[in-house]
């Protein structure tokens, strides 16, 4: 299981560090019925499920975009080398992780060995600078090249512009879920039912999308974020009345009070206030295009 990557114990190095394991489903608001955040898988029928747990996204017939951190269990046994794509079963051929991904996954994980480790001392604020700089060199993006093209789903249509700030995003996942009061709870099941959930895009920046778990009257009506168990999922925008896919889900962008409740034993995933990352797919338009065999349709901001 995908949990043989696990490195560090709690919640918080499920999400916060986003490596180990898959991560990231949907969390909700506590005043708003469950029923309204599940919708039915043909909803969306190019999302991919990963095996156990994670997804991605179909962008050509034999192509799926994901995270990286979530095909880390795939890469080591090629009997899971497969996707679930609209209920059925498609065979990998390929691998693709972004360069540099795994270097920077163990530079990652020593960097959380302090954070967990009750006996020495620890400087918080030193911490978080070595942290934001991580974030800002992860390349947290993976392809997966399909043995056979799928002739049954449209493929997404991904977006390479820059205009994501402001944008109401949706996100989609099958793991584990809960509410902005309680968090997800750490034991949850991490792949059940599909929900879709909003949120305002506050940043596009470099490699990253960044969201706020808003509450009271500045939430959105079906405002949620991640929680364990779909790492790679969609995050789609609307663009000229067409939804596009601007990111896959990545984990919590952990602050200073992140970190301090996890050293106090405290943290919970998914609460008011917490800010969320997701891989930003406009960044990576030139290095997804290339291993597509297909020009970019409008500039691309990044790699």
């Amino acid at each position: 299981m995908p949990s043989k990557y696990g490195v560090f114990v709690g919640v918080l190095s499920l999400l916060l560090s986003a490596i180990p394991t898959p991560a990231s489903a949907i969390v909700r608001r506590h005043d708003v019925p469950d029923a309204r955040y599940r919708i039915d898988p043909q909803a969306i029928p190019a999302l991919a499920d990963l095996p156990y747990e994670g997804h991605g996204a179909l962008i050509a017939p034999s192509w799926v975009v994901t995270a990286a951190h979530a095909v880390r269990y795939m890469k080591d046994y090629p009997k899971d080398w497969f996707v679930t794509i609209h209920g059925k079963r498609r065979a990998v051929a390929h691998i693709i992780v972004y360069p540099g991904f795994e270097a920077a996954a163990l530079a990652w994980q020593a960097m959380f060995k302090p954070l967990f480790d009750k006996t020495s001392s620890f400087d918080s604020v030193a911490w978080m600078k070595q942290y934001k700089a991580a974030m800002a060199n992860m390349r947290d993006i993976a392809l997966l090249e399909l043995k056979d093209p799928v002739s049954d789903v449209r493929p997404m249509p991904f977006y390479t512009g820059s205009a994501e700030v402001g944008q109401v995003a949706q996100i989609f996942g099958k793991g584990a879920t809960g509410t902005d009061q309680t968090g997800a709870p750490a034991n949850a099941p991490h792949r059940g039912a599909l929900r879709r959930a909003e949120n305002r895009i506050t940043d596009a920046h470099g490699p990253w999308l960044r969201y706020v778990f808003d509450c009271g009257s500045r939430a959105l009506p079906l405002e949620g974020v991640i929680a364990g168990g779909d790492s790679g999922g969609p995050v789609l925008i609307k663009v000229d009345g067409k939804w596009m896919l601007a990111g896959v889900t990545h984990g919590l962008d952990g602050s200073s009070a992140d970190v301090a409740a996890t050293r106090a034993g405290i943290f919970k995933q998914g609460v008011c206030g917490q800010t969320f990352a997701s891989t930003r797919i406009s960044f990576f338009t030139k290095w997804i295009t290339r291993h597509l065999g297909v020009p970019a349709t409008t500039n691309p901001v990044g790699q």
